[in-house]
């Protein structure tokens, strides 16, 4: 049974048109890398029998880090979750060589709200879940749309094998304290910090996106959160 979503917690599905290059991309490129719910239930059959671990990043923005990671790590197999279609249409410009025919092994996309698919994923199935910098959705009236919330970390628990990690970031310091709030009080993950260090510097092998790059260049501070998921449930 598909989940009902009640509200969203993205914004805008459209931004400025895109470029005659661009709606190439998402008209002929994107049905060729996009999963859909139904294949996501067969995830082992999506990537190649060599890929052995898999990521998930949802909210991918405008795809930096995604293509970043891809690229870094061919032995992993990442889908990216993201909405915004003019952010899906930057990542696939970021992913495609010159040769236009030759598409990352290791990338599948779902072009859309990440809690229509999550429920399909096989349970135990992804080592890391990264949500670099969502919207913090700052006004209370609006705090039943932020993403961090005890119905998804229960779908993060469930696809995270154990010991797998869940990366969250962001510059709002509401939202920090609000995640941190929720995955404390979330039986099944452990907070991975002994001192100051381990959230004021990016994750490993992260590189800085567009937002973390706006954030920074207007003074703000920049929270890094990592969350073990428990090898035995409370």
């Amino acid at each position: 049974m598909e989940p009902r979503i009640t509200h969203r917690f993205f914004g805008r599905r459209f931004g400025r048109p895109l470029s005659n290059a661009r709606r190439e991309l998402i008209l002929n490129v994107l049905p060729e890398m996009e999963i859909t719910c139904k294949a996501a239930a067969t995830i082992d059959g999506i990537f190649d029998p060599s890929i052995k671990k898999l990521c998930l990043e949802i909210g991918f923005g405008a795809g930096e880090h995604l293509a970043d990671m891809v690229v870094k790590r061919p032995e992993v197999g990442f889908i990216g979750c993201e909405p915004f279609v003019n952010g899906v249409a930057a990542l696939l410009a970021r992913t495609q060589s010159r040769d236009t025919r030759v598409r990352p092994k290791n990338l599948k996309i779902f072009p859309d709200d990440a809690r229509l698919l999550l429920p399909y994923l096989p349970a135990a199935i992804v080592d890391q879940i990264y949500v670099l910098f969502p919207d913090p959705w700052p006004k209370k009236r609006h705090h039943r749309r932020r993403l961090i919330c005890s119905e998804n970390l229960d779908q993060f628990s469930r696809l995270l094998r154990p010991g797998g990690v869940f990366h969250f970031a962001s510059d709002h310091m509401s939202y920090v304290r609000w995640t941190l709030q929720h995955l404390c009080k979330h039986s099944d993950f452990d907070w991975l910090a002994d001192g100051p260090h381990d959230w004021r510097f990016r994750f490993k092998e992260s590189i800085q996106t567009r937002y973390e790059s706006k954030a920074l260049s207007s003074g703000c501070s920049c929270v890094y959160l990592t969350f073990r998921r428990r090898h035995q449930i409370v």
